[in-house]
Formats: C-alpha cells, structure tokens, sequence
C-alpha cells in the first residue's frame, strides 16, 4: 500500500507546484547587485526559469522570451527581512488570542501577500506556526515571501514568551497553554525539556531555531533586565541544533543575556540594544551575527497604553538604538536588518519605511547590502536544513531570481522603497512575475 500511496502523493506535490516563468530579458536596466556601492551601467539581465543566466549588454533575447524594457530604472535583488513573525504581524493580539486559530492564518496568508508585495520576497520567521503558511506559498496556493521558519519560539517559565496569566500557575505537568497548543511558543525546562522541544521544531521543518535568552518588552512577565535560561539549558538546544547541521538564534537586549548565549554556542543574537563595548568587541571577535532593528520613539514604536509598565522597558531599548549601531561599526560586528512587527497592519506597511530609516547610520548603498546579500548570507547560516539551496541577495550569474525593478536611482534616494504601490515596476519571485507595471 505504502508504495502505492506515496508516489501518487508525490505525484500530486508536483502537480500543485507554482509553474515558472520561461525566460525573461530586462534590458537597460541600471543594476545593483547587492555589493556594489554603484549602480552599473545600463546592462541586461537573462532570468531562464529560476535563475539569473546572464547579465550584460546586447544580451540577445531568446525566441519568446518575455522583454522588459527597464528604461535605465535600477534591477536589484529582492529585498530580505531576517527578523519576522508572518503570523503575528497584522492582527491584533486580542483578535489573535480570542479567534477560531485558523483565523490568525487566513490573515496571514493576506499579510504574506503584501510582504511580497512591498518587495520583500524573503522572510526569516522567528517565531510562529508558519509552516504550513510557507507550505501553501512554496506549492503556488497562496502569494508571499520564502520563508525561513524557526516554528515555535522556545521559552523557559516567565521567560519572554510566556505569555499565560498568573491565575494560570501553577502549572500542570502536560498542561498546555493557548500559544503552546497553537504553535507560537514552546515552555521548556531543563536540559531534557529543551532538548524535545527544539528537535519537535526541527521535525516541523525548522531552518533554525530561536530562543528566548532575556526579558523583552512585549510580555508582562519576564523583566528586561533578566538573563533566561541556564547555560546548561542553552547549550543543550545548541547541540540539538547542531546535530542537524543548523543554529540558534537568541532574544537578548543585555550584555548578561549576550555573553551566555555566547559562550552556549550560539550564532545570532537577536536585538542586542543594550550591549556595550565588551559585548559587541567579543561578538565580533567570535563572528557572531547581530540582528538589530532600528528601534526609535518614533512613528514605527509599537504603541502602549498610557501607563502601560512595558513603556520604560520600550524606551530603555529605543534609548539604546543609537549606541548599539555605533558599537556595531566601530567593532565591524556581521550585521543584520529586519523589522520585528508585531500585532500592526499598520506598521506592517511600513516595512520599506523602517529600512529606509537605516540611513540615520548607514548610506544607501550599505543599507541595502545589508537587506539583501548580508541577510542572504545569514540564511545560509542553516546549511542543509536551508528549504531553498541556491544563491539569495546578489544579482549575478547563477543567482535565484528574485529581483525587483525600481522607478529611478534607488541609491540615491532609497525612500522609493517607502512607497512600493508607485516605485516597484516589477517583483519577481523565483523567476516568476507576481507585479509588473510595464506590461502584460
């Protein structure tokens, strides 16, 4: 029976599979490619199925090609967001929390398209039942990003995360609450505990994991200034993680939080706006990814009620932004950019805003760099366990074809991404056409 079964299952996979694109030729379009701190000169680029086959002028196009005339408009590669959560970035937590749980989902599907179509064609989710959201992507039945799913965010008791109420301890042994039984966090204590719990998200398809190692903002429970987890209990999910050839990914704002993870074993931190000088001198030292998020008390700061206890924690962090992107420079630290969104449609929308921002700290050309290739390379990060082998971020020969076309120098004036619905000419995905302005 198995051998009838599963070939025709797999039969069926491939059937659903989203059709690619043929070939398409841009001519004289004006590339960045992802490194460079210049756009080319006017060139052409061959996209043949899901990859970039050339890029250079007079490039002949071949019979039925489709030609896009890019009018001396800047092809770059698809932008990356490496610091997610599809599921939990547009609706309300109220409605998330009290809703039937394949609502949060639907939403998701609708806030996945518009991720893609603001010119985010990669996302690295860090927390969140997203894969079958990602399966439904990857098989064409529903429009969005690739995603690289860390699945459940996994948490010690009253860590960040943890998310239940007081008159709900104390806890049963087996006893789940709403976010562990729906897939947003794992509760896990002591080193067997998190052991099952992050090869549980690994056997759901986890491209890395994610760790809660210090308080945040967002809970009510987990004070900023703790460090979480044991170092035992931290390098117990790094061997797990290890064994699959892939790596952990901490929540930590403080330099306390910083340095366990570390010396755990650890790969990325995640926030970081606290560290001082040690901190950022040693994650550089030891090649440790900084994933930072331009924090300000701004328009993009995720709103609290008057009086809310989480403010001070949000503006000891927002305080912090300045500092830490300093000390990200001076020590050349391996940095990352991504947006954190939670629970915001409208600030959702704002996502090519918030990397516009980066050019408080940063000129165009490095923002960008940072956004695609150096986000690629921190993917990459998850080796064998990555769902999508070939070369993110570059545009270049060989390369997967995600690539976007912008209406004018997106390098000397980067807030064209502000405004993707006017300045995106084209998004392709993969090869694949989901916008384009210029034609049929």
């Amino acid at each position: 029976m198995r051998r009838i079964i599963l070939p025709a299952l797999v039969a069926l996979a491939a059937g659903l599979a989203p059709a690619r694109a043929d070939v398409t030729l841009f001519q004289n379009v004006r590339v960045f490619d992802g490194v460079s701190p210049s756009l080319s000169a006017p060139t052409d680029v061959l996209v043949r199925d899901r990859l970039i086959e050339r890029v250079g002028p007079d490039t002949p196009a071949p019979e039925g090609a489709r030609v896009i005339d890019g009018a001396g408009h800047t092809l770059m590669p698809g932008l990356i967001d490496a610091h997610t959560h599809l599921i939990m970035s547009t609706i309300g937590i109220l409605e998330l929390t009290t809703s039937d749980p394949n609502y949060p989902q639907l939403r998701a599907a609708a806030a996945a398209e518009d991720f893609l179509m603001r010119g985010f064609t990669t996302a690295r989710d860090v927390g969140g039942p997203v894969f079958g959201l990602k399966a439904a992507i990857d098989r064409g039945f529903v429009v969005g990003p690739r995603i690289y799913p860390s699945g459940a965010m996994i948490s010690q008791t009253s860590g960040h995360g943890d998310f239940r109420a007081l008159a709900e301890l104390p806890r049963a042994d087996g006893e789940l609450d709403f976010s562990e039984r729906h897939g947003y966090v794992a509760i896990a204590d002591g080193r067997d505990e998190v052991l099952r719990r992050v090869r549980e998200q690994l056997m759901l398809g986890a491209s890395q994991i994610k760790l809660m190692a210090g308080g945040g903002v967002t809970s009510d429970h987990d004070p900023l200034d703790v460090t979480q987890y044991t170092e035992d209990e931290m390098r117990a999910a790094v061997e797990a993680a290890t064994a699959w050839n892939t790596y952990i990914t901490v929540h930590a704002y403080t330099p306390a939080a910083i340095r366990q993870a570390i010396r755990a074993g650890v790969k990325v931190i995640e926030h970081g706006h606290l560290a001082d000088a040690d901190t950022a001198r040693l994650m550089a030292e030891q090649g440790i990814w900084w994933s930072m998020q331009p924090f300000l008390d701004d328009e993009d700061a995720t709103p609290f009620p008057e009086g809310s206890s989480n403010r001070p924690d949000q503006l000891t962090i927002t305080d912090g932004t300045e500092t830490a992107y300093a000390l990200a420079k001076r020590h050349g630290v391996r940095l990352a950019w991504g947006t954190d969104t939670l629970f915001s449609a409208r600030l959702a929308a704002r996502q090519g805003a918030q990397l516009a921002k980066m050019v408080r700290w940063f000129t165009p050309a490095e923002v960008l760099k940072m956004a695609t290739h150096d986000n690629a390379e921190l993917l990459a990060l998850s080796g064998p366990r990555n769902p999508y082998p070939g070369r993110l971020g570059v545009v270049e020969q060989g390369a997967l074809a995600d690539l976007l076309l912008v209406d004018g120098d997106v390098l000397a004036d980067i807030s064209l991404l502000e405004d993707p619905a006017a300045n995106l000419l084209v998004i392709m995905k993969d090869g694949t056409i989901y916008k384009n302005a210029l034609g049929p």
